[in-house]
């Protein structure tokens, strides 16, 4: 590329920036992390497990309806999976680069 110092640095570059699928499913995933209800569900989820959306409200803090809305975003998103047993539904993460995202931003407590 003419007029460039490192036509290779610059190539690389441009092919990473301009992937806007890929970016866009990232910043999809940070935005996840931004909001502190969500993120404390999702902290909560990777230590519990699978877990009921009533002990994951009481865990959080939270109200079961404000979770119920926090896991139904996260559930159309791909991030979490619910599982039935009989009338109880447990969710789980199930996004294993949500997972990692959460480890280096929050790490484990303990």
């Amino acid at each position: 590329m003419p007029g460039t110092i490192d036509a290779a640095a610059v190539e690389a570059a441009a092919a990473a920036a301009n992937d806007r699928d890929r970016l866009q499913g990232a910043a999809d995933r940070f935005a996840l992390l931004a909001e502190p209800g969500r993120l404390a569900v999702l902290v909560a989820l990777r230590a519990a497990g699978a877990i009921a959306v009533s002990d994951l409200a009481l865990a959080c803090g939270m109200n079961p309806p404000a979770v119920s809305q926090v896991l139904r975003l996260l559930r159309v998103s791909g991030v979490v999976k619910p599982t039935r047993s009989g009338r109880i539904v447990r969710y789980a993460l199930c996004d294993e680069r949500v997972v990692r995202l959460l480890d280096d931003a929050v790490p484990a407590h303990g």
